[in-house]
């Protein structure tokens, strides 16, 4: 959750298909990065989820970098509530990703360490992966 927003609910923005990322592109940090193949949203879970699976894999070695946050909010109603009555509240926080961008970056470990944890990390995400290096 972030530490202070401007506003507290958001619009949704309207989708146009797959858009293609023109910033967070390139390594910036790490060795090894994973990179994102299609878009979509991901959700602070799931990014708590990535790294979690990461961190164990390199048994808390070498150093991971999480290339994205969850700045943006979304809002749902109750399961039978009617139209009308206002926006619903904030239900939980994600980070909308498009293809092109990296997600995460690790360095200190090897390549096979770097892969696997990348392999881990993927399934817990909603978005197709590729693993990079420098």
């Amino acid at each position: 959750m972030p530490k202070k927003l401007k506003w507290r609910k958001q619009h949704k923005r309207r989708t146009k298909g797959d858009r293609v990322a023109t910033r967070k592109t390139d390594l910036a940090f790490g060795s090894y990065g994973m990179k994102a193949m299609t878009e979509s949203w991901v959700t602070a879970r799931q990014i708590e989820a990535a790294r979690r699976a990461m961190t164990r894999s390199v048994k808390r070695g070498g150093k991971i970098w999480v290339r994205v946050f969850p700045h943006k909010p979304v809002t749902s109603h109750g399961a039978e509530a009617p139209m009308g009555k206002g926006k619903g509240n904030v239900d939980y926080y994600m980070s909308p990703v498009r293809a092109g961008s990296i997600l995460f970056e690790i360095d200190g470990v090897t390549e096979d360490q770097a892969r696997e944890a990348f392999r881990l990390a993927m399934h817990k995400l909603p978005v197709k992966t590729k693993f990079i290096s420098r």
